[in-house]
Protein backbone atom coordinates (compact mmCIF):
# COMPACT_ATOMS: atom_id res chain seq x y z
CA UNK A 1 0.00 0.00 0.00
CA UNK A 2 0.95 3.91 -0.41
CA UNK A 3 2.72 5.13 2.15
CA UNK A 4 2.85 9.00 2.99
CA UNK A 5 5.45 10.61 5.14
CA UNK A 6 4.84 14.55 4.39
CA UNK A 7 2.60 16.18 6.51
CA UNK A 8 -0.06 17.27 4.06
CA UNK A 9 -1.97 19.37 6.31
CA UNK A 10 -1.16 22.56 5.07
CA UNK A 11 -2.03 21.99 1.23
CA UNK A 12 -5.09 19.84 1.90
CA UNK A 13 -6.60 22.64 4.31
CA UNK A 14 -5.67 24.68 0.49
CA UNK A 15 -7.87 22.59 -1.39
CA UNK A 16 -10.63 22.42 1.16
CA UNK A 17 -10.59 26.14 1.44
CA UNK A 18 -10.59 26.11 -2.57
CA UNK A 19 -13.64 23.99 -2.52
CA UNK A 20 -15.25 26.01 -0.14
CA UNK A 21 -15.22 29.37 -2.02
CA UNK A 22 -16.31 27.50 -5.06
CA UNK A 23 -19.68 25.84 -3.27
CA UNK A 24 -20.71 29.75 -2.14
CA UNK A 25 -20.87 30.15 -6.24
CA UNK A 26 -23.40 27.53 -6.13
CA UNK A 27 -27.36 28.97 -6.89
CA UNK A 28 -30.34 26.44 -6.31
CA UNK A 29 -30.73 26.26 -9.81
CA UNK A 30 -27.33 25.02 -10.11
CA UNK A 31 -28.07 21.79 -7.89
CA UNK A 32 -29.92 19.95 -10.59
CA UNK A 33 -26.84 19.87 -13.19
CA UNK A 34 -25.46 16.92 -14.28
CA UNK A 35 -22.08 16.69 -12.87
CA UNK A 36 -18.46 14.86 -14.47
CA UNK A 37 -19.40 11.70 -11.63
CA UNK A 38 -21.44 9.28 -13.40
CA UNK A 39 -25.09 9.38 -12.41
CA UNK A 40 -24.57 12.42 -9.92
CA UNK A 41 -26.55 15.71 -10.10
CA UNK A 42 -24.45 19.03 -8.15
CA UNK A 43 -27.10 18.29 -4.90
CA UNK A 44 -25.56 14.56 -4.86
CA UNK A 45 -22.20 15.43 -5.21
CA UNK A 46 -22.21 18.46 -2.74
CA UNK A 47 -23.90 15.91 -0.34
CA UNK A 48 -21.65 13.31 -0.95
CA UNK A 49 -18.14 15.84 -0.21
CA UNK A 50 -19.64 17.04 2.55
CA UNK A 51 -20.80 13.46 4.34
CA UNK A 52 -17.43 12.39 3.46
CA UNK A 53 -15.91 15.48 5.54
CA UNK A 54 -17.97 14.47 8.06
CA UNK A 55 -16.28 11.08 7.90
CA UNK A 56 -13.03 11.94 7.53
CA UNK A 57 -13.43 14.35 10.76
CA UNK A 58 -15.18 11.29 13.03
CA UNK A 59 -11.91 9.07 11.27
CA UNK A 60 -9.99 11.60 12.70
CA UNK A 61 -11.20 11.44 16.27
CA UNK A 62 -11.56 7.64 16.28
CA UNK A 63 -15.24 7.20 15.17
CA UNK A 64 -14.28 6.36 11.50
CA UNK A 65 -16.24 2.52 11.89
CA UNK A 66 -19.26 4.18 12.45
CA UNK A 67 -20.99 4.16 8.82
CA UNK A 68 -23.47 6.49 9.62
CA UNK A 69 -20.81 9.01 9.96
CA UNK A 70 -20.15 8.84 6.74
CA UNK A 71 -24.04 9.37 5.31
CA UNK A 72 -25.20 12.56 3.96
CA UNK A 73 -27.36 14.22 6.40
CA UNK A 74 -30.41 16.59 5.20
CA UNK A 75 -29.56 20.47 6.06
CA UNK A 76 -25.87 19.74 6.71
CA UNK A 77 -24.02 22.64 5.99
CA UNK A 78 -20.43 21.98 3.41
CA UNK A 79 -18.48 25.01 5.21
CA UNK A 80 -19.18 23.68 8.78
CA UNK A 81 -18.80 20.51 7.58
CA UNK A 82 -15.37 21.43 6.02
CA UNK A 83 -14.34 23.37 9.10
CA UNK A 84 -15.51 20.41 11.35
CA UNK A 85 -12.90 18.35 9.13
CA UNK A 86 -10.02 20.85 9.50
CA UNK A 87 -9.93 21.06 12.97
CA UNK A 88 -9.98 17.49 13.52
CA UNK A 89 -7.11 17.32 11.20
CA UNK A 90 -4.99 20.08 13.20
CA UNK A 91 -5.01 17.57 16.38
CA UNK A 92 -2.29 16.65 17.74
CA UNK A 93 -0.93 13.31 17.19
CA UNK A 94 -3.28 12.52 14.04
CA UNK A 95 -0.70 11.84 11.70
CA UNK A 96 0.03 8.96 13.41
CA UNK A 97 -3.52 8.04 14.47
CA UNK A 98 -5.35 5.35 12.85
CA UNK A 99 -8.58 6.20 10.81
CA UNK A 100 -10.92 3.27 9.76
CA UNK A 101 -12.60 3.73 6.89
CA UNK A 102 -15.48 1.94 5.29
CA UNK A 103 -13.89 1.21 1.83
CA UNK A 104 -11.02 -0.02 3.94
CA UNK A 105 -10.69 -3.38 5.74
CA UNK A 106 -7.98 -2.34 8.22
CA UNK A 107 -6.92 1.22 10.25
CA UNK A 108 -4.75 3.00 8.43
CA UNK A 109 -2.29 6.36 9.24
CA UNK A 110 -3.36 9.66 9.77
CA UNK A 111 -1.05 10.77 6.75
CA UNK A 112 -2.19 8.08 4.41
CA UNK A 113 -6.08 9.30 4.88
CA UNK A 114 -5.45 13.18 4.88
CA UNK A 115 -3.77 12.08 1.77
CA UNK A 116 -7.17 10.16 0.12
CA UNK A 117 -8.80 13.60 1.26
CA UNK A 118 -6.51 15.71 0.05
CA UNK A 119 -6.82 13.68 -3.72
CA UNK A 120 -10.85 13.76 -2.96
CA UNK A 121 -11.00 17.52 -2.86
CA UNK A 122 -8.76 18.31 -5.61
CA UNK A 123 -10.43 16.02 -7.97
CA UNK A 124 -13.90 16.81 -6.33
CA UNK A 125 -13.31 21.08 -6.80
CA UNK A 126 -12.73 20.53 -10.37
CA UNK A 127 -16.18 18.55 -10.82
CA UNK A 128 -18.05 21.29 -9.32
CA UNK A 129 -16.47 23.85 -11.12
CA UNK A 130 -16.68 22.51 -14.17
CA UNK A 131 -19.89 22.12 -13.11
CA UNK A 132 -20.71 25.69 -12.82
CA UNK A 133 -18.63 26.55 -15.45
CA UNK A 134 -16.12 28.33 -13.15
CA UNK A 135 -12.45 28.25 -12.96
CA UNK A 136 -10.18 25.96 -11.36
CA UNK A 137 -6.59 26.20 -10.42
CA UNK A 138 -5.37 24.71 -7.34
CA UNK A 139 -1.99 25.90 -6.41
CA UNK A 140 1.17 24.28 -7.43
CA UNK A 141 1.70 23.06 -4.07
CA UNK A 142 -1.26 21.20 -4.11
CA UNK A 143 -0.89 19.84 -7.11
CA UNK A 144 2.90 18.93 -6.27
CA UNK A 145 1.41 16.85 -3.56
CA UNK A 146 -1.59 14.69 -4.79
CA UNK A 147 0.29 13.72 -8.13
CA UNK A 148 2.74 11.34 -6.65
CA UNK A 149 -0.53 10.02 -4.71
CA UNK A 150 -2.70 9.76 -7.97
CA UNK A 151 0.44 7.94 -9.82
CA UNK A 152 0.14 5.17 -6.95
CA UNK A 153 -3.67 4.58 -7.30
CA UNK A 154 -4.11 1.22 -8.72
CA UNK A 155 -5.62 0.94 -11.78
CA UNK A 156 -7.44 -2.20 -12.64
CA UNK A 157 -10.97 -3.78 -13.36
CA UNK A 158 -12.04 -2.63 -9.44
CA UNK A 159 -12.65 0.55 -11.30
CA UNK A 160 -15.08 -0.51 -13.31
CA UNK A 161 -17.61 -1.03 -10.15
CA UNK A 162 -20.36 0.62 -9.54
CA UNK A 163 -18.99 1.73 -6.34
CA UNK A 164 -15.53 2.46 -8.10
CA UNK A 165 -14.05 5.75 -6.42
CA UNK A 166 -12.69 6.67 -10.08
CA UNK A 167 -12.94 5.50 -13.69
CA UNK A 168 -9.87 3.23 -15.26
CA UNK A 169 -7.33 6.07 -16.46
CA UNK A 170 -7.23 7.55 -19.39
CA UNK A 171 -4.09 8.39 -21.51
CA UNK A 172 -2.00 11.05 -20.08
CA UNK A 173 -0.48 13.29 -22.64
CA UNK A 174 3.07 14.24 -22.78
CA UNK A 175 3.99 17.42 -21.75
CA UNK A 176 0.06 16.94 -19.45
CA UNK A 177 0.30 19.61 -16.78
CA UNK A 178 -0.29 18.39 -12.91
CA UNK A 179 -4.28 19.16 -12.92
CA UNK A 180 -4.39 17.53 -16.86
CA UNK A 181 -2.99 14.26 -15.43
CA UNK A 182 -4.67 13.80 -12.31
CA UNK A 183 -8.14 13.82 -14.16
CA UNK A 184 -6.64 11.14 -16.43
CA UNK A 185 -4.98 9.13 -14.11
CA UNK A 186 -8.44 9.05 -12.17
CA UNK A 187 -10.51 8.57 -15.47
CA UNK A 188 -11.66 11.85 -15.67
CA UNK A 189 -11.78 13.62 -18.88
CA UNK A 190 -10.66 17.08 -18.77
CA UNK A 191 -13.07 18.04 -22.15
CA UNK A 192 -16.16 17.40 -19.85
CA UNK A 193 -18.77 17.98 -20.68
CA UNK A 194 -17.81 17.48 -24.59
CA UNK A 195 -18.22 13.33 -24.55
CA UNK A 196 -19.71 12.46 -20.92
CA UNK A 197 -22.95 14.99 -21.07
Amino acid sequence: MLTIKDDLRGVDAAAVRGTVDLIHRITETDLARPTPCAGWDLAALLGHMTAQHRGFAAAARGGGGDHAVWEPRAGDSYGEAAEDVLSAFAEEGVLDRPFRMPEIDRPIPGRLAIGFHLVDYVVHGWDVARTIDAAYQPEPAVLAAVLPIVRAVPDGPERLGPQAPFRPALTVPAGADPLTEILLLLGRDPSWPGRNR
